[in-house]
């Protein structure tokens, strides 16, 4: 999931970046301490790519899809020109506050103009991620049936904005069993879409946690067990994070454990079902359950493993999504360019 924003690890940086450069001609004010922004804030000076200097040509996309987590600050509409502006051709969003059940609408010309914007620049999948506060497991009656409200609001501005995929993470069973947990979340998520029409529309992604205890969807095969669930429900598939894999146990570094991490993928999800990867170097160990995530190449993975993951054929109908910390101006680029050098060809 999007990671919150950290003020400790600072990563190295190059001598100069636009942004950087930026505050050297003095557009930021001297001294002034700039508010980080974390996922679906809104993002302010010089972290925010639409506050950059124009580059004179447009930044060269990957041949494959590589995105990054995106503000809507402004509108969804914007969520799209930044992810332009960083050279993405793929994004995920949230269309709303990650952290409130309270969530407003998109308005129509917001949603028209992300549509426009997405045709024009060659943009896509856009991918919207479930707000924290939904858990579609949840022991307490009164949380659960907020959760499927929640939801259902998730899934009609993904349809809305034009989103081909809706990430959720299932919950936690805590006070059930893990069975329970599963009946549980295929019920409540069938419920969130009762009435509404989906087919051929979006995709359901289930993603898989870092494995903390009653975290449903901390192993491959709880992911699967979901998906067989839900197919009768929604058009679902799933999304994997390679910082929840490597925290909750499996080895993605080693090229035996690669290879056996994705045997065990394939047999349980299915490779060709992952629809979405979200790449998030991590600052814990494996197997830590610890879902702490890191700028690629600078945490316990190594860029090693990206490059792996980028030019495994397997994995080439894929979007690859950035979800990585912005410790300073400039952190978004630097890392989807670090990405994108990995691809091959």
């Amino acid at each position: 999931m999007p990671t919150k924003m950290t003020t400790k690890a600072k990563p190295a940086k190059p001598s100069k970046t636009a942004a950087t450069a930026m505050a050297a001609k003095g557009k930021q004010p001297a001294g002034k301490k700039i508010a980080k922004p974390s996922p679906g804030r809104s993002a302010e000076g010089e972290y925010d790519v639409l506050n950059w200097p124009m580059p004179k040509e447009p930044r060269k996309p990957s041949r494959l899809k590589v995105g990054i987590h995106v503000s809507t600050g402004g509108g969804v509409d914007k969520a799209v020109e930044r992810a332009y502006r960083l050279g993405c051709n793929t994004l995920q969003v949230f269309t709303s506050s990650p952290r409130m059940w309270r969530a407003s609408t998109p308005s129509p010309a917001q949603c028209a103009e992300a549509k426009r914007l997405r045709a024009l620049y060659g943009i896509g999948p856009m991918v919207v991620h479930v707000n924290y506060l939904t858990n579609v497991c949840s022991a307490s009656a009164e949380f659960l049936a907020k959760s499927i409200d929640a939801l259902r609001g998730e899934v009609e501005r993904a349809l809305a904005v034009g989103a081909e995929y809706l990430v959720l993470h299932p919950g936690s069973w805590k006070g059930l069993t893990r069975e329970e947990g599963l009946t549980r979340a295929a019920d409540s998520i069938g419920k969130s879409v009762d009435g509404l029409d989906l087919k051929g529309r979006f995709t359901l992604l289930i993603e898989n946690t870092a494995g903390a205890e009653h975290s449903l969807g901390g192993s491959y095969e709880q992911v699967g067990e979901l998906l067989t669930r839900l197919r009768k429900v929604l058009p679902v598939a799933a999304c994997i994070d390679t910082c929840h894999s490597h925290v909750s146990g499996y080895d993605l570094v080693s090229s035996a454990g690669y290879a056996e991490s994705m045997r065990l993928l394939d047999s349980t999800v299915g490779i060709k079902n992952v629809q979405v990867w979200h790449c998030n170097d991590a600052k814990a160990a494996r197997g830590s359950k610890l879902d702490r995530h890191e700028h690629i190449g600078q945490g316990t993975m190594g860029a090693h493993v990206f490059a792996q993951l980028l030019n495994d054929p397997r994995h080439a109908h894929a979007a690859f999504i950035l979800e990585t910390p912005i410790d300073e101006p400039g952190d978004d680029l630097r890392n989807i360019d670090t990405l994108k050098a990995l691809v091959k060809g």
